[in-house]
């Protein structure tokens, strides 16, 4: 036996052996996409749903791309040293540019006249019906960027003309106090935003109302000197605690030469209501500042705190108040001041 041999044997499936082809997937790399600057458009605006932070700003944000992924965040300081995060934008804000310019309209009544061509940067525009814009609808905010330099408009037309490209026609302009920003109407190049929602309100507390702080805003993830972050230095006034223009402002001759003074006020809050005698005053207390003035001059200038003043002759001799003449008069808030004015010329 001494010549035997042992051999063990392992079954091998001939597919283990054969050749096949494997597809090669290479790894998916995005390219590379650089953050590029946002830009942010500060807007200091009235109430409009009356539910705001009357003195606190709204920001609408957008970019071409959008700096993703990731929100864009904004930082404030009170000086130009460590900031702290105050606000998150998730979405870009519809904005556009005029590219003809809207001339100034007639406030509270349809503006029929032709149509305003808006090249929208970002976002898109669409028509809506009557009832649609008498609740509100397509409203936007016109004006040349600065916080509160805005005139907010409704528009029930938008007709695309060309990409990206509109005309907006059967617009309401001047709405919610805002008729004095576009009394000199708005050249081409003005920017619009649309007030849909998307810009929201930052956090400003009452204390820091018409103190300047510092605002540095870019790409979440990037540190506030990075080269893509904005810097603005502004202090806002708080509009949304201003008060409207008085209207229907009036000046009659009376007895012995003196002047009658009368005018019919408007509030901010809760005006649309058609139920009740009066409307809520929207204010601590009823005051109006009233001012004659003169080639520019004030040459008088009194509080009252009804809706009437009579200008003697006794007061305009001391004044030295020849005709022609104006009279503004503002509606004054106990914590913004004088409103809006509104002025009438006495000839006669």
């Amino acid at each position: 036996m001494g010549g035997a041999q042992r051999i063990e044997g392992v079954r091998i499936e001939p597919e283990s052996y054969r050749p096949i082809d494997i597809a090669e997937t290479p790894p998916n790399v995005r390219p590379f996409v650089p953050p590029v600057p946002v830009m942010p458009l500060f807007l200091d605006l009235p109430l409009i749903s009356g539910e705001e932070v009357p003195n606190t700003p709204h920001l609408a944000v957008t970019a071409r791309p959008w700096p993703g992924p990731g929100p864009v965040a904004l930082y404030t300081a009170a000086n130009d040293a460590n900031y702290k995060l105050s606000h998150r934008i998730e979405v870009r804000a519809g904005v556009g540019v005029l590219e003809t310019a809207l001339m100034p309209a007639e406030a509270g009544l349809i503006d029929r006249s032709d149509g305003l061509t808006v090249r929208m940067l970002t976002g898109r525009l669409e028509s809506v019906d009557d009832d649609a814009l008498l609740s509100g609808a397509n409203l936007c905010a016109i004006g040349d960027g600065t916080p509160d330099g805005w005139e907010l408009v409704q528009f029930r037309d938008a007709v695309l003309m060309d990409s990206d490209t509109y005309i907006l026609s059967y617009r309401l302009p001047g709405q919610l106090g805002t008729e004095k920003a576009g009394s000199d109407g708005w050249p081409k190049g003005t920017f619009l935003v649309m007030l849909d929602g998307i810009p929201g309100q930052i956090k400003l507390p009452d204390a820091l109302r018409r103190r300047a702080q510092h605002y540095r805003i870019g790409p979440v993830g990037r540190p506030v000197d990075d080269p893509s972050y904005q810097h603005a230095v502004i202090a806002f006034e708080g509009v949304g605690l201003r008060p409207y223009s008085p209207v229907h402002l009036r000046a009659t001759s009376a007895a012995g030469g003196a002047t009658d003074i009368k005018w019919i006020r408007r509030t901010r809050i809760d005006g649309d209501q058609w139920d009740t005698p009066e409307i809520p005053l929207g204010e601590e207390a009823e005051s109006y500042l009233l001012r004659i003035v003169r080639d520019g001059a004030v040459l008088r200038e009194v509080v009252l705190s009804e809706a009437f003043w009579r200008y003697g002759t006794d007061l305009k001799v001391v004044d030295g108040a020849i005709k022609p003449f104006e009279v503004h008069v503002a509606q004054v808030s106990a914590k913004f001041g004088p409103g809006v004015f509104t002025k009438v010329s006495v000839i006669s």
